[in-house]
């Protein structure tokens, strides 16, 4: 995914990340599994992990325009949907499977993953699991960028033990299917930095969902999905006592309706309901326990005329933050959103999309809330009870060829945020310099925590993505070029922390009989358009290579061996959106083995 036209991540150590599209992070971009929250706290702090483990996945889906509005208000970033299938919605003629192991060399990493599924009469089944572990990475030179001895050669406290399984089964009737599934996923890893600080997190998801074929008149089909997630993690301290416990317990749900076309339209409707129960725990609690309320309805529309494709979505949304301190205020948004987009397929082979969007956001339980030492960014976190929601206006213009021997696209886009949330240092005597505290919250000037603020102000993103790819000889050899860029600026203050800097990159990918290879290579610009306080980060070139070879075990068993070859040119590679760029690069260069097969 990360090679993907406006995607990049907050990349906190290799424990923890969490997706950047086009400039937005946080709430911004929603993460789901199948449709619905993943109910864990990746958007509290970037330290905290996405609670899902993609050697799992099956597909990735990634949405923008009117479409997001089926999952969310305010995400002017986007929909990442993770799609896992855990809870099989057809029949199987035999049981059938996957899995893979593999090893890389700068993690000393050993991982596996299978799955499984099968039916016996009406009922289908599936089993999956996954085993990851690492130990601290590998990386060229010293782990500072400052060049204090932080470790030659290795990033501390870096080290991954995650795992995972999960069973569903569903009973498939002839007109839809109802289903069940239970997963449970631990994750123990630490955070690179000098606190030693490790975090042990276990979630357990419980899931139903279902279909059914013309449930009434003028509906289609009717879907249902219902996670409860029972999610919780510990903040360990180096002496490997607990300095903080936070939970969540929290059910999301939703209800779609899929009506017959009416005039040449076709759409669905729905409601999605979520419920928040977050606790925190401990001297470093910096965000008060609190219980959240969503309750949203949406539409999608669309509209096939001639060469055109009109699509319009809207959605209206009321949400509630109530902390359990009663010296804080509770807060409730109505919000709403609306996009429209057509596309013109105005010469075969040739498109042009157009969509604009408003949207809006509420505050997150941080924002509003938040007051105290934030170990992890070194923070010392102030939140505001009276920030409002934020409000934005999203256009996207697209052009596209998609026949013949070249194809590709050119994006352009523009964000205008009114009431954009965002945290800005704190300078209470005036001189230049963001105020610090020490561990007891006093200002310091020595202090280890800079004092960091929830604020709102105006800001607007906006850039250029654009690719092309070749074939060059049919059936055997590809070649794919790319770049991407995005500049955010805030009104009189500068531009946006932590913006992803301009990539350029290329792809080959070659075919032959049972073998198959591919090098890409991708250069990372220096970023120098950094926001107050904000150090500027070198740019790096990221070049891999991988070669497989595919062969057959039985009648339809296939197996794949695959050789892979990552930063092969050993460079130091910080990421800017990162809080740990410093002390926390990518791996240096690696060496990755498997083995991958179905049977």
């Amino acid at each position: 995914m990360s090679r993907e036209l406006g995607i990049s991540s907050s990349s906190f150590g290799p424990g923890a990340s969490r997706p950047i599209i086009r400039g937005q992070d946080s709430s911004r971009v929603r993460v789901l599994e199948s449709g619905v929250s993943m109910g864990d706290l990746s958007v509290i702090s970037p330290d905290h992990a996405v609670a899902t483990e993609m050697l799992n996945t099956s597909q990735i889906e990634i949405l923008r325009g009117p479409a997001t509005l089926l999952y969310g208000s305010g995400t002017s970033g986007g929909i990442v949907n993770v799609i896992t299938g855990r809870m099989p919605d057809r029949l199987f003629k035999s049981t059938q499977g996957q899995f893979e192991g593999r090893f890389n060399s700068a993690l000393e990493e050993r991982s596996g993953v299978f799955s499984a599924s099968g039916s016996q009469g009406q009922i289908s089944w599936s089993i999956d699991g996954a085993k990851r572990k690492t130990n601290d990475i590998k990386i060229p030179g010293r782990a500072d960028i400052n060049n204090t001895d932080s470790g030659l050669g290795v990033v501390k406290n870096s080290a991954i033990d995650s795992s995972n399984i999960s069973v569903g089964t569903s009973y498939i009737g002839e007109r839809g299917y109802v289903g069940l599934s239970v997963s449970r996923l631990e994750n123990f890893y630490g955070i690179p930095g000098p606190e030693g600080a490790k975090i042990d997190m276990g979630q357990t998801r419980y899931g139903l969902a279902g279909e059914l074929d013309n449930p009434i008149k003028g509906f289609d089909q009717l879907k249902m999905r219902v996670n409860f997630n029972d999610y919780q993690h510990d903040e360990l301290e180096d002496s490997g006592e607990i300095g903080t416990r936070m939970k969540n317990d929290e059910v999301d749900g939703r209800i779609e309706l899929w009506h017959a076309p009416i005039a040449s339209w076709q759409g669905v409707l729905g409601v999605q309901f979520q419920h928040q129960n977050f606790s925190a725990k401990g001297e470093e609690a910096f965000v008060p326990s609190t219980r959240s309320h969503t309750v949203g309805v949406f539409m999608l529309e669309q509209y096939q005329w001639q060469r055109w494709l009109f699509e319009f979505g809207g959605r209206l949304e009321h949400a509630n933050q109530n902390p359990l301190d009663a010296a804080l205020s509770s807060r409730d948004f109505n919000l709403y959103s609306v996009s429209a987009g057509g596309a013109w397929a105005f010469i075969d082979g040739y498109q042009i999309d157009l969509t604009a969007t408003r949207g809006q956001r509420a505050p997150i339980i941080n924002a509003l809330y938040a007051n105290g030492i934030h170990i992890a960014t070194n923070t010392f976190d102030r939140g505001d009870q009276q920030l409002g929601k934020e409000t934005s206006n999203n256009f996207d213009l697209s052009l596209q060829k998609t026949d013949g021997l070249i194809t590709g696209r050119i994006n352009l886009f523009y964000n205008h945020i009114n009431d954009y949330i965002f945290q800005s240092s704190r300078d209470s005597n005036g001189d230049g310099l963001a105020d610090r505290v020490n561990d007891e919250g006093e200002l310091d000037i020595n202090g280890s925590f800079m004092v960091q603020d929830f604020a709102q102000t105006r800001a607007h993103f906006y850039g250029l993505e654009a690719e092309a790819r070749m074939i060059l000889l049919p059936e055997r050899l590809n070649m794919r070029f790319f770049t991407d860029i995005v500049y955010g600026r805030l009104k009189n203050n500068g531009n946006i922390p932590r913006l992803t800097p301009q990539r350029f990159g290329l792809e080959l990918d070659y075919f032959q009989g049972n073998w198959q290879g591919n090098f890409n290579v991708t250069r990372v610009t220096r970023q120098n358009r950094v926001a107050t306080l904000e150090t500027e980060t070198p740019g790096y070139a990221l070049m891999n290579a991988e070669l497989s070879y595919r062969f057959k075990r039985g009648e339809s068993a296939y197996h794949t061996l695959f050789l892979q070859g990552r930063n092969l040119l050993d460079e130091d590679m910080r990421v800017h959106t990162s809080f740990l760029k410093a002390v926390a690069p990518l791996p240096g260069r690696a060496i990755v083995v498997g083995i991958r097969g179905t049977f």
